[in-house]
């Protein structure tokens, strides 16, 4: 709950971006948003710090990504749609499950799967380049729906697919041993086993480079499945490559004084 409730907003993070746009040796690369904290939490409804940046790249034609769980993205789709039409920008959904029960205990305040499908919809009707990460892939819990959560997103529109396996750092570990515990006790240990068998004995594996590959057979077995499902519902595009030639720097804010 902490992850939720104690929250630190920055409501002037767009000015400040503004302020990094506009200094004489900027370069332009994909700004990705979502790849640590979902930028469309449910406080975003009344900081409206994510539709700002969105608003500031497409005054400046900057390339932006976003990455969430959250149907919210669909708030938005006027500037990304904007956006898409210049490729600036695309956006990823993270489908966890398809079932409504073990999405209500597991993910409890983020949006429904049935939304993120419609999510997904949405953008790709709009021209938003939609893909869909089925993430966390979690050994004995979720893995067996990898294909019909692929399927779901390809019949919506989506365009690709990724997934990676469940990462358990730090305190997130015996967070997750008491859910386990509370939740699904019948299979916890299987869960553990299973999450243990592609880390090599551990929970976690905290080296980059390797903590998104999960290792061992089910490691090997995930990778094939995750192929041949791309491959049989038409989700083999790759990450796309954004524009970054268009970039204009961003007019000067008369209040950017007072930050400083």
């Amino acid at each position: 709950l902490d992850f939720e409730t104690r929250l630190f907003a920055k409501p002037t993070g767009p000015a400040l971006l503004r302020a990094a746009f506009a200094k004489p040796g900027y370069a332009p690369e994909v700004l990705a948003m979502g790849t640590n904290t979902d930028p469309y939490q449910p406080i975003e409804a009344r900081y409206g710090i994510t539709r700002a940046v969105l608003e500031l790249c497409l005054e400046t034609r900057h390339p932006v990504s976003i990455t969430t769980k959250s149907a919210r993205v669909t708030r938005d789709i006027d500037l990304l749609a904007a956006l898409a039409r210049l490729e600036l920008a695309v956006v990823m959904l993270s489908v966890t499950t398809l079932d409504p029960e073990l999405a209500r205990v597991m993910e409890p305040r983020a949006s429904a799967p049935h939304r993120r499908i419609a999510a997904i919809k949405a953008l790709a009707d709009a021209g938003v380049p939609a893909f869909v990460s089925a993430s966390p892939m979690i050994p004995g819990l979720n893995d067996h729906e990898l294909e019909a959560i692929l399927e779901a997103a390809a019949g919506a529109g989506a365009m690709g697919a990724f997934c990676q396996p469940v990462r358990l750092p730090h305190e997130v570990a015996p967070l997750f041993e008491e859910w386990l515990a509370v939740h699904r006790p019948d299979r916890a240990e299987k869960v553990l086993n299973g999450i243990r068998a592609m880390r090599d004995g551990r929970l976690n594996d905290p080296r980059f480079g390797e903590r998104m590959r999960p290792k061992g057979e089910w490691g090997r077995l995930l990778r094939f499945r995750l192929a041949t499902a791309k491959r049989r519902y038409g989700l083999e595009a790759d990450r796309l490559r954004l524009r970054t030639d268009l970039f204009v720097k961003p007019e000067p804010d008369a209040r950017q004084g007072r930050l400083f």
